[in-house]
């Protein structure tokens, strides 16, 4: 019975011996099914190609997605912990030279000045770094002026005094310095 079932597949079958038996619209037939098959394989081709640029997209973007993930996560922690810098700082400035030299008041010196650079240290490690603000030209995207200053000493938009120092978390602005602008005297 499965011999037949060949035999029966084999007639209809375009062979060199049954070729020149075929009508001209079977033949016809057979070349616009083979153009029209060729035609869906190269239109299969190219949605295959568009679906492989479009995986590739999409892991490009979630790699850089992953990324800017893991080196900005910790924003809102740095954000958080530059009132404590700020406050560490004002305090090692505010401590007079006559203090530092008293041998009571020198291991307490010693110790905040210390703490003051394990935390610059670590905000290194982490990407964390100050704005720098004096004698620059203020640029909006880094500082935020807070009033100006008559000077004849520097030229006109150029920052005299920072109030509270600006971070940066590798290229994002953790916040802006806040400054002082000069500007020419009346």
């Amino acid at each position: 019975m499965s011999d037949e079932k060949i035999e029966v597949e084999n007639e209809d079958m375009v062979t060199p011996e049954n070729e020149a038996d075929m009508a001209p619209d079977a033949e016809d037939a057979v070349d616009a099914r083979i153009e029209e098959l060729e035609q869906e394989l190269e239109t299969a081709k190219q949605d295959v190609l568009y679906a492989h640029a479009e995986t590739q997209n999409v892991r490009r973007r979630l790699e850089k997605e992953l990324g800017d993930a893991r080196a900005y996560a910790s924003t809102a922690f740095a954000r958080d912990i530059l009132s404590v810098a700020d406050n560490l700082s004002r305090a090692l400035e505010a401590i007079p030279a006559d203090l530092r030299e008293d041998e009571k008041f020198k291991g307490l010196v010693a110790g905040l000045d210390a703490t003051g650079r394990e935390l610059e240290t670590v905000f290194g490690r982490h990407g964390i770094e100050k704005v720098v603000a004096l004698g620059e030209v203020l640029d909006p995207n880094l500082h935020q002026a807070m009033v100006e200053i008559p000077s004849d000493d520097a030229e006109p938009g150029t920052i005299v005094q920072e109030m509270q120092a600006g971070y940066r978390i590798k290229e994002r602005l953790l916040r802006p310095a806040l400054v002082g602008v000069a500007k020419k005297p009346d």
